[in-house]
């Protein structure tokens, strides 16, 4: 059959059309899944979903299986992270520890940071000129844009990155031991147990800083005394802290409750112990002490000090040497709280301390004074001073408030006195207002009370007729006819009562002290139990058999009173000195000078630096007093007859 030419035409190309077909087959061979190579439809994936499912080979997913994906850390999915606690800015968080573990907390400098911060915080950067995106019309300006942009941390692949700009930030973590492990025989225990230690992680690598963990990317300090205070300056978000409780020995028992607190602004809780002690202890007897803070203000405005006498802003805390259950927690608060013999302020009673404010002591600014009682008689003690929120305002305490969990000062040492009970404290005197000290006492006569109003209305009595005698000088007259022309009456009055009440108010001090400044009295008299001092006592103690040494400057001492034999410490002689330098010389007074007779058994010289020990009696004066300038009066005298024979009798 003869194919027309259309025909033959297109036989041909359906043969070449078939060519190529068998040729695509014999060239690429492809492989076609059939239905029956399905053994099981694929399961559909839920939220309980067994993943322990066999694959088609037959063989189970091995439950060690650890995906490794690089775009995460491997301290993010390769470790199990210990449970934290959360942590608020300036809010105390107390918590157990088991002796051997470790507490972990973290805090969060974004929750306590500002929105407006944290939003500055974050820059997302345009993608537009990502490279092999950019346009090539941008010319010069979108290189230079690019260029700023590698600068600031894009790959040289020119890809963009999320970066998180965060400022630094200063962090203060501090803790207070509350309670801790107690000796099961405090008899053979008398070291305290071991301090509990604090560590601190900024890395995302660490979030449960502690024993073990690299030592690169974390921090350690171990409390002081149940209390620590750390800082950190950190770029990152979240600070990360564990506080870790060391093993005790079989000789303790018990476990440790802290509490811990952070804050962007300031410590929570305080301590100062490299400063002076803020507490002054003015005197002390057989059970008994008296403590005086420093000036509580210099400004003279009665306004000011009136607001401050108002209040009331410290604590008191007091423990016997011999006690140690404080040792480990003298400078936490909350411990002190928990086991110091005394406290001023215990759950919001007051107990075994009487405390208030006053001006007394020179210049007459406010000052908080507390007198404890109950105290064992020749012991130790240690006093310490604290505050119950910012700077002891109690409106300020608590959670909430920059140092709002208490401070703690520096202690004071004092002893008392021994138990012959022939010195007493008195203070709050009518007259002698500046009078509080030991005076030579006896228990059968009375209390302080009684005692006190006996020596303040003596002085009184003697000061009436002082008055008397001054009414004779015209006070009132011009100055040119005046007694003189830098002092007046009211400096004479005012230089005689502190005279008068140091000299008929003596300070009173156990007769057992040897110190060369101390002055032997009623040395044949019995003590108020009865007992007398034997002749070997009395010649270690150079007894002398003169009336300087067998009586009290005062007479009325001996026959009302009774305290028996005690020692004295002698006034001041630059009183004396002032006394003659502010009265008229038509009363006649006048002072005897070193070397003169009478002078060691009346006076002493002032030192012109303290060192702790009161060597002369002044008014204000006390054990411990520093940053005190003391003004020292050179001696002069002025000849003359005494008036109504009052400088004779007191002086000797």
């Amino acid at each position: 059959m003869k194919l027309s030419p259309l025909q033959s035409r297109l036989a041909a190309s359906f043969v070449a059309s078939c060519l190529l077909v068998a040729l695509y087959f014999a060239l690429f061979s492809p492989n076609v899944a059939l239905a029956a190579e399905l053994k099981r439809p694929s399961p559909i994936i839920l939220d309980d979903a067994d993943l322990s499912l066999e694959l088609s080979t037959g063989e189970s997913v091995d439950s060690a299986y650890e995906p490794d994906f690089p775009a995460f850390d491997r301290s993010i999915i390769g470790r199990a992270i210990a449970e934290a606690s959360s942590l608020t800015n300036n809010e105390a968080t107390p918590m157990n520890v088991v002796a051997g573990t470790t507490q972990y907390f973290m805090f969060s400098i974004s929750g306590s940071s500002s929105r407006e911060t944290r939003q500055g915080s974050l820059e997302l950067r345009d993608e537009h000129y990502a490279m092999g995106e950019r346009d090539a019309g941008a010319g010069a300006d979108a290189d230079a844009d690019l260029a700023e942009r590698d600068s600031d941390g894009l790959g040289s692949d020119g890809s963009e990155k999320i970066e998180k700009r965060q400022a630094s930030r200063k962090v203060y973590i501090s803790a207070n031991t509350c309670l801790q492990p107690q000796p099961k025989d405090p008899s053979k225990t008398a070291a305290a147990p071991p301090q509990l230690t604090l560590f601190l992680s900024t890395s995302s690598s660490n979030q449960n800083p502690g024993p073990g963990q690299d030592a690169k990317s974390q921090s350690s300090v171990a409390f002081t005394e149940g209390a620590v205070m750390y800082n950190v300056t950190t770029a990152s978000s979240d600070v990360y802290i564990g506080v870790f409780a060391p093993n005790i020995s079989s000789s303790f028992t018990g476990i440790y409750n802290f509490e811990i607190a952070p804050s962007t602004e300031g410590y929570f809780h305080t301590f100062n112990v490299d400063k002076d002690a803020d507490l002054i202890w003015v005197d002390s007897d057989a059970q008994g002490a008296l403590m005086i803070t420093h000036n509580l203000t210099q400004s003279p405005d009665p306004t000011v000090q009136a607001q401050i006498m108002g209040t009331e802003p410290y604590v008191m805390f007091a423990q016997n040497d011999n006690d140690g259950s404080i040792n480990g927690v003298r400078y936490s608060y909350c411990g002190l709280q928990n086991y110091a013999q005394i406290a001023a302020a215990k759950n919001g009673e007051r107990f075994k301390v009487l405390s208030g404010m006053t001006k007394r002591g020179q210049p007459n600014l406010p000052k908080q004074q507390f007198f404890f009682s109950g105290l064992n008689a020749s012991s130790n003690y240690t006093a310490i001073l604290a505050q119950n929120g910012k700077n002891g305002n109690l409106s300020l305490s608590g959670n909430n408030v920059v140092g709002g969990g208490g401070h703690v000062f520096k202690a004071t040492n004092f002893t008392t006195k021994s138990n012959h009970g022939n010195c007493a404290i008195v203070l709050n005197l009518d007259f002698c207002d500046q009078v509080a000290y030991s005076v030579p006492s006896n228990p059968n006569y009375g209390n302080s009370t009684v005692l006190a109003k006996f020596y303040d209305g003596y002085a009184s009595s003697v000061y009436a007729n002082f008055q008397k005698a001054l009414a004779q000088v015209q006070c009132e007259a011009p100055t040119t006819q005046r007694y003189s022309l830098t002092r007046n009456c009211t400096n004479c009055e005012a230089a005689y009562k502190e005279w008068l009440c140091s000299v008929t108010i003596p300070r009173c001090e156990d007769f057992s002290v040897p110190a060369d400044y101390l002055h032997s009295r009623a040395m044949s008299q019995p003590f108020p139990n009865g007992e007398v001092l034997d002749q070997d006592t009395l010649r270690q103690l150079n007894f002398q058999n003169t009336t300087a040494f067998n009586s009290s400057r005062n007479p009325l001492i001996d026959s009302v009173v009774k305290p028996g034999p005690y020692k004295e410490v002698l006034p001041c002689d630059d009183l004396c000195y002032n006394l003659v330098q502010s009265c008229p010389a038509s009363l006649g007074f006048s002072c005897p000078r070193p070397g003169d007779v009478g002078y060691k058994d009346s006076y002493y010289p002032r030192p012109k630096a303290t060192s702790g020990d009161i060597t002369c009696n002044y008014q204000g004066s006390a054990h411990i007093v520093s940053g005190t300038t003391m003004v020292v009066v050179k001696p002069w005298v002025v000849l003359g007859g005494s008036v109504m024979g009052l400088m004779m009798v007191l002086v000797l």
